[in-house]
């Protein structure tokens, strides 16, 4: 009946194909045979959830599993939303259609942290009580998982359980705790008892905080003995035996990212010192050559997919990269498949790597150099030269590349306007090198695309104690940025300032915010990681309604000494790491990446010592 009742809508909303299911590579079972439902969120709209690589690797590993059933679930649009409500048509999965309060597990990847109130929203639309405390029963266990979880605590009153870390292991045992539970007509507490034991697992509603006078954290301490007083994350040490699908459900609506996707490794050896991701996904784990081919060829034979894209933080980095596209692009020019390489590095994109691209298709080239002056380059530690930026497009433009695009940011610790002004002067030099080069493809115009993100001090970085710029300060550097621009050539995008505010306020948050995000909600907040969603005066007035000062999380900075709100979690960076290289940037001084010199960060302790970066250094 469900179903007949959604079909009956579709033909009144855009993109109907969002919410039919039924794609090739989905699964469905059958639900007699089925003893536990597992609802995967993903906090957007389907083409961005469809383009995420860890849901694909997660849906297909929990349905792997005997008697479970992972479904998928996306944040509905606008019109979507509208006519459901009208209908009183409950949130529901797109394997099954059935609602999610049917489900035993609702679980949320967290990819940024804008999404928040998209979960509720989510939350709202099923029915489910949006309050951890308000849910009952063993059923609708909220889990949440993702990289902003390094963080828990803005959500902390939503989430009943937090995943920290890799999934691959970890979500497969709480399933199986889960499973026990309920064949034992266990109750919820006793259920999130035993979850707690497992590493990895954060359960909120068994800490309390203690604040100072001044609203800075005192302390977060346990309720119960049974707890750890420190959580850590959880690491797979070995990705060639980690689990990894063979076939993606391949979306009937463009993704963003339409392609296959390969892991290539996880981690960082360079240390950017504003880079969260950089320090939270360490210890670097390489995959091997042989692994990666295989799995890259599987996919694409299984979906179709005419572009494979290698997956990394800094692809060019990968030990055997010069191997690898050897292999690859054998395979792709057979199949007539695109190679597309992000996350290149400036100082290693060689001849070599350029000629072997050019054998495929090409898409443009990115390149991130984060700063427009060397001073600011290395105060945040990009370790990166101008002359090597150069060098390096200068191989792409002979290689046949007009389109590159580059990666900046604002507001960056130290920054001045001579350093937001060298963006676009960097840029402008860019452009002009591409009509020096006599063998620069025919025909062609060059195009440099410019992306200026907003700096958001992260936690787990060496710059979690620093200040992001307001409102009127990043205003003020977008003009500098846009009258040094000289060139018809280069286009500059930039985020919008206040939504900045609400990113950092939410990234570096203490409990405070819970009824902060609530409130914001309420006010018909969502959708705020999209300009023409974003609601800022749903946010004031939450904070204002909340007595909450935004500005005390987002643009004060933190003495080293004060206790952060995120300190009973442990990613494995060592805080007094951290602070050294804090130091170090104000003085705009460099440190070595991994291979070059171990800097026992800490982060190989959790992987019994794996750590392929130390092994080269």
């Amino acid at each position: 009946m469900r179903n007949q009742e959604i079909e009956k809508i579709l033909p009144f909303v855009q993109k109907p194909a969002r919410y039919t299911g039924g794609e090739l590579g989905s699964v469905v079972k059958e639900k007699a045979q089925t003893e536990v439902r597992f609802a995967f969120c993903f906090p957007d709209l389907y083409e961005i959830g469809m383009s995420h690589l860890g849901i694909k690797i997660l849906y297909g590993l929990v349905n792997e599993m005997q008697g479970v059933w992972c479904e998928r679930c996306f944040a509905p649009d606008i019109d979507m939303e509208q006519v459901m409500r009208e209908k009183h048509i409950p949130l529901f999965a797109l394997e099954s259609g059935d609602a999610l309060g049917e489900f035993d597990f609702i679980g949320f990847t967290l990819q940024y942290e804008m999404c928040y109130t998209n979960m509720l929203n989510m939350l709202s639309l099923a029915g489910i009580p949006l309050l951890s405390k308000e849910r009952s029963g063993l059923s609708n266990i909220v889990i949440v998982g993702g990289p902003c979880v390094c963080n828990p605590e803005p959500i902390a009153d939503f989430a009943d359980v937090v995943c920290l870390g890799e999934g691959e292991e970890l979500l497969p045992e709480v399933i199986e705790c889960y499973r026990a539970c309920k064949r034992e007509n266990a109750d919820r507490a006793t259920f999130l008892k035993r979850a707690s034991q497992i590493d990895g697992v954060y359960i909120p509603s068994f800490y309390e905080v203690e604040y100072n006078e001044d609203n800075t954290v005192k302390c977060v301490s346990p309720k119960y003995d049974f707890v750890p007083a420190k959580v850590k994350k959880r690491v797979v040490a070995d990705l060639d035996t980690m689990y990894f699908p063979e076939q993606f459900a391949v979306p009937f609506v463009q993704a963003v990212h339409d392609r296959a996707t390969a892991e290539v490794f996880r981690g960082c050896i360079r240390g950017c010192r504003f880079c969260q991701a950089g320090f939270i996904y360490r210890p670097i784990r390489e995959k091997s050559p042989e692994v990666i081919r295989r799995q890259s060829n599987v996919l694409c034979e299984n979906t179709g997919y005419e572009e494979l894209s290698l997956c990394s933080l800094s692809t060019s980095d990968y030990t055997h990269i010069e191997q690898l596209l050897s292999e690859l692009i054998d395979d792709c020019e057979g199949e007539k498949i695109n190679l597309s390489l992000p996350s290149l590095r400036v100082d290693n994109f060689s001849e070599s790597l350029a000629e072997k691209l050019a054998k495929v298709r090409r898409s443009g080239l990115t390149f991130a150099p984060e700063a427009g002056t060397q001073r600011l380059r290395d105060a945040i530690n990009k370790n990166v030269t101008e002359k090597e930026l150069m060098d390096t497009c200068r191989k792409a433009f002979k290689g046949g590349w007009s389109l590159v695009k580059l990666y900046f940011m604002m507001g960056l610790p130290t920054e001045t306007d001579e350093d937001v002004a060298g963006i676009s002067i960097l840029a402008d030099k860019v452009a002009e090198l591409f009509y020096t080069i006599p063998d620069k493809p025919k025909g062609k115009a060059v195009s440099i695309n410019v992306s200026c993100a907003s700096f958001i001090p992260k936690p787990f970085t060496p710059f979690q104690w620093e200040a992001a710029d307001d409102s009127a300060t990043l205003e003020h550097k977008k003009e500098v940025l846009l009258a040094a621009n000289k060139s018809k050539r280069v286009s500059i995008s930039y985020n919008n300032s206040t939504d900045t505010l609400i990113e950092a306020v939410l990234a570096k948050g203490s409990r405070k915010l819970c009824p902060v995000i609530l409130k914001a909600f309420e006010n018909g907040c969502k959708f705020d990681s999209w300009d023409e969603h974003f609601y800022f005066e749903g946010w004031q007035a939450a904070f204002e309604a909340c007595g909450v000062d935004p500005r005390f999380f987002a643009n004060r900075k933190i003495p080293f000494e004060e206790v952060l709100p995120w300190d009973h979690i442990d990613y494995s960076i060592r805080k007094e790491y951290l602070i050294e290289e804090n130091l170090k940037a104000h003085e705009s001084v460099t440190s070595p990446h991994c291979r070059q010199k171990c800097a026992a960060c800490g982060a190989d302790k959790l992987s019994g010592g794996v750590c392929h970066a130390r092994s080269k250094a």
